[in-house]
């Protein structure tokens, strides 16, 4: 009898929620919902059903495409930050030396600055708690340091040549997270700049860039992409806008319940008759992928470097209740000529490891080591050119990966923290000396050398962090090494536009798009088209 009502009680709660979804959808989601009620409600232990129904979710997702994800409310708000172009704070660039959080620079015109916290300070308590010899994260520190514009946070400051520590009350504001790295004259009438992710304010940022490039008389623009793993497809149609002319299309998008979405070019753009070269590698994904396919489908540019990421899918964020969310793919970026740029990813392909498969190849060190289909090829817009699809923009001049200076020594020395604290103490003791002798980063640039003295010091560090020393590999990477260090100081006595100014000179494939310029390989690349 006691079997009987069991029964009945177990029919009783099934039909409730069966009968409840059948207006919510398909019998796949009545069935799912029924799983998740009868976990709840009679697994024999207690669930957290928040986390069960998390992780179904994760589950689902899995199934689908490497870009379907789901991301809980923190990982939201960190996810948009870089993007939205702004969070609120305090204003300073840091590192963490020896458990101490050391002042890089504070943000131009921010909080910090406004109240006199200089490059060089040491963050010792935050609101009289302790973050310095504490072994707190640097995540941790974060938090206590940011928080609501308009709110007030209290600074222990410990000042080299100042005797006793110094107290700041800081206003926080609203501290912009710029997406544009660098912009400078790299050659008389040839600009360059570099965009690292697009994100709110990226067009913004690159026409002011622009603008100050051809007041001080840019015709020619080198415009870095590597690295750039994208952001939003308004910032790239903005910057894809001021290279292409009227009613000339940038991209579209379509997916199985997403109709075709066409989006063209105003024709108002600043830069529509310069020359163009943009420069691409194997981590250029996305967004800056839809801006190369563009310039390269319309024969308005030239592409440098290597085969890009081949991320082409479009995702539709889906908010919910809790703030988390889900960025689910619900169509597929194509390039004005209609290739894909989304790489495979089916079940016969490694979609993590398509980079080491790239190495392995040998495609990312020689051009020969890439083949594509005939039924991959199509013809740019204006010219006729060959180009290919099938995932990724291949640029139209390759440049290998540069792996001469590239060793496990150097690799080691930067990885367990060598370089950062051997800089940043470097910095420290002569900042005042630097800043006299180098007024200007010119004078720096032309003048400065990282002597002996400096690298046995690097050499030193290294060994105490766990480095051992090797002679020949030392000598193989000791270029690197050099510019490495001579950037990165560059970087705290001025700013990232300095640190990419000494950088670039060891870059392979900006010295070829300078090569290509300063030759007749930009014409006759341009002119291969339909005789």
């Amino acid at each position: 009898m006691n079997k009987i009502k069991i029964y009945v009680l177990l029919a009783c709660l099934w039909a409730v929620p069966a009968l409840q979804a059948q207006n919510f959808g398909s019998e796949a989601m009545r069935k799912l919902q029924m799983a998740e009620f009868a976990i709840s409600h009679f697994y024999v232990d207690k669930v957290d059903e928040d986390k069960l129904v998390e992780e179904a979710i994760i589950k689902m997702l899995a199934q689908l495409d490497p870009h379907s994800t789901y991301s809980d409310a923190e990982e939201v708000k960190k996810m948009n930050e870089p993007l939205q172009g702004n969070f609120e704070g305090i204003g300073v660039q840091f590192q963490m030396i020896e458990d101490t959080l050391l002042v890089v620079q504070p943000v131009s015109n921010g909080p910090s600055e406004k109240v006199g916290i200089l490059a060089g300070d040491r963050i010792v308590a935050v609101n009289d708690s302790a973050i310095a010899g504490v072994k707190m994260s640097t995540e941790d520190i974060m938090k206590r340091l940011r928080g609501p514009k308009g709110s007030k946070v209290n600074l222990t400051i410990v000042r080299r040549g100042v005797q006793d520590p110094l107290l700041f009350t800081v206003k926080r504001d609203k501290i912009p997270i710029l997406s544009l790295d660098a912009s400078y004259m790299i050659q008389p009438k040839t600009g360059y700049i570099r965009i690292n992710r697009f994100g709110a304010t990226t067009a913004e940022e690159f026409k002011k860039a622009m603008t100050s490039l051809q007041k001080q008389g840019m015709k020619d623009l080198i415009l870095d992409l590597q690295g750039n793993g994208g952001g939003y497809l308004n910032a790239a149609i903005d910057l894809a806008n001021e290279f292409l002319g009227q009613k000339e299309l940038i991209v579209y998008t379509e997916g199985r319940t997403a109709k075709r979405s066409d989006f063209y070019a105003k024709g108002n753009g600043d830069f529509r008759n310069g020359r163009l070269i943009i420069l691409v590698d194997e981590y250029t994904a996305s967004a800056s992928e839809i801006v190369s396919g563009a310039v390269q489908d319309w024969d308005r540019g030239i592409i440098v470097g290597r085969r890009s990421f081949g991320k082409g899918l479009v995702q539709r964020p889906i908010d919910l209740p809790d703030g988390s969310m889900i960025r689910l793919t619900i169509a597929r970026y194509y390039t004005p000529s209609g290739r894909s740029i989304q790489k495979p990813y089916d079940s016969t392909v490694d979609y993590n490891k398509d980079l080491i498969e790239r190495f392995n190849h040998g495609e990312l060190m020689n051009a020969d080591s890439i083949h594509f289909p005939d039924s991959l090829k199509v013809q740019t817009k204006k010219l006729g050119r060959t180009v290919y699809g099938g995932g990724g923009i291949m640029p139209d001049y390759f440049v290998p990966i540069d792996t001469t200076l590239y060793t496990d020594y150097h690799r080691n020395l930067v990885a367990k923290g060598a370089v950062i604290k051997f800089t940043m103490q470097f910095i420290e003791g002569h900042r005042k000396e630097l800043k006299n002798k180098y007024k200007k980063f010119e004078s720096f640039d032309e003048k400065f050398v990282v002597d002996d003295d400096m690298l046995a010091i690097l050499k030193e560090i290294g060994e105490k962090e766990g480095v051992k020393f090797n002679e020949e590999q030392y000598q193989k990477s000791l270029p690197l090494i050099k510019t490495q260090l001579k950037a990165l100081i560059a970087r705290d006595l001025w700013d990232m536009n300095e640190y990419f100014r000494v950088m670039n000179t060891t870059n392979e494939s900006i010295q070829k798009a300078l090569e290509i310029l300063n030759s007749d390989e930009y014409q006759k690349k341009l002119k291969q088209g339909i005789q």
